[in-house]
């Protein structure tokens, strides 16, 4: 019993950073580490060719899947005053760069660093936070719109001191805006803000809180000459030579909170995270389907920009069951891209409302089996609810509801 406490004791820290992806598999020095994971799983989507954010849109004639849904590799490699992360994923839509950046730390001010390259945007708690240790198996839809594949290309300060304020952790990051597999397509560069507090020793050791804000300050060029700003009942048009060129608003605001507690019947944790602000779209419709249609650009829009007030938000919630190796999990996420307009008047003529400004939420229930320390099973299913609303495609609920069984093995 005691080398199994031991043993966690120094697993533990090497754990911890492996959950956050904007960092090493650990800061002692080191040559070249090699680390990773696999996900393998077989999805049943309600009705064929489905939109969704449960691993990707379904085939047109296909409502059933085996897909390789994360392939990662990791490389990184440690020295005395900085360290480089190198990242990929493989998966049978072939080979992409995830993260490619260097960190510059002095041995004086180890909680001083400066990061550089491709790296997860420091916004919130389930960005950075590891899909391979992740309980649940996508992030909430919000999260996905807002920042797709959560990565951005720039330079970032972080600040992590120790002693008597290990429970800080404060990043500032300057980015291009334009997201994971994209050159900037303006001149403009977006600011991004986290603070967060971590308490892992209350209660006896047995209650873990963790908490923080976050900010998004940044913008999208209009590529012509109207957009849309939101009104009390859609949108109002704004028409000029002056508009080509606009820097419209991308604004987002977020607050977090992660709460655990050990027990002899097993770890219960809650998380939440909620993010409201400003976010540039287009319309939806034939080109675009209306829940991309508020998603983030990663090239220039051709089209006119509607200025969307938002709001998202996600609840998690597992439960261990003993000793079992089982964890139950819950969640219910919503992501309403436009606060402004709801119900059937969306669709009404002249207000300008389209596809992308219906609202949805999705309640997620499953068990995950923990075979081992590597052998992960996962069994979830996704109801997926939208809002009734005037428009043809959603005049009643889709049937976009996804069912996953997913093997996991990390190394």
């Amino acid at each position: 019993m005691k080398k199994a406490l031991l043993l966690l004791a120094l697993i533990g820290p090497v754990v911890a950073l492996a959950q956050n992806n904007n960092a090493p598999s650990s800061y002692d020095p080191h040559d070249i580490k090699i680390t990773g994971y696999l996900q393998t799983q077989f999805q049943k989507a309600q009705s064929p060719g489905i939109t969704s954010f449960s691993g990707g849109d379904f085939s047109k004639n296909s409502d059933n899947r085996f897909m390789i849904r994360r392939g990662r590799l990791k490389i990184d490699r440690v020295d005395t005053y900085s360290s480089i992360v190198f990242q990929l994923d493989a998966t049978q839509d072939g080979v992409q760069l995830m993260d490619a950046f260097i960190q510059l730390r002095h041995p004086s001010q180890k909680g001083l660093s400066l990061t550089a390259g491709l790296f997860n945007r420091p916004f919130g708690y389930s960005i950075v936070y590891s899909s391979g240790y992740r309980d649940f198996p996508e992030r909430a839809r919000v999260f996905q719109t807002l920042m797709p594949r959560e990565r951005d290309l720039g330079g970032m300060v972080s600040y992590h001191p120790g002693g008597k304020a290990k429970f800080l952790n404060l990043d500032l990051a300057l980015v291009n805006g334009s997201g994971h597999s994209a050159k900037d397509y303006d001149s403009k560069k977006d600011l991004i803000g986290n603070l967060a507090f971590k308490f892992d020793s209350l209660a006896d050791k047995k209650l873990h809180l963790g908490f923080g804000g976050s900010f998004y300050k940044g913008s999208v060029r209009n590529d012509t000459k109207t957009y849309y700003t939101p009104n009390s009942n859609g949108y109002t048009a704004h028409t000029s030579d002056e508009n080509e060129g606009r820097a419209i608003g991308r604004n987002y605001y977020g607050a977090n909170l992660q709460l655990e507690f050990d027990s002899s019947l097993g770890k219960s944790s809650f998380k939440t995270e909620y993010v409201a602000g400003d976010q540039p779209g287009v319309a939806g419709g034939a080109d675009i389907k209306g829940p991309y249609a508020s998603r983030s650009f990663t090239t220039q829009p051709t089209t006119d920009l509607y200025q969307r007030k938002f709001n998202g938000y996600y609840l998690w919630f597992t439960q261990e069951i003993a000793k079992t190796g089982i964890t139950a999990l819950l969640a219910y996420d919503v992501y309403d891209p436009n606060t402004k307009a709801s119900g059937m008047t969306i669709g009404m003529p002249d207000n300008f409302t389209a596809d992308g400004d219906v609202k949805f939420s999705t309640l997620g229930y499953g068990l995950a089996y923990q075979i081992n320390n590597r052998i992960k099973l996962t069994v979830y299913n996704e109801h997926v609810t939208n809002e009734t609303t005037s428009l043809p495609n959603f005049s009643a609920d889709l049937k976009d509801n996804v069912f996953t069984t997913r093997l996991l093995y990390r190394w």
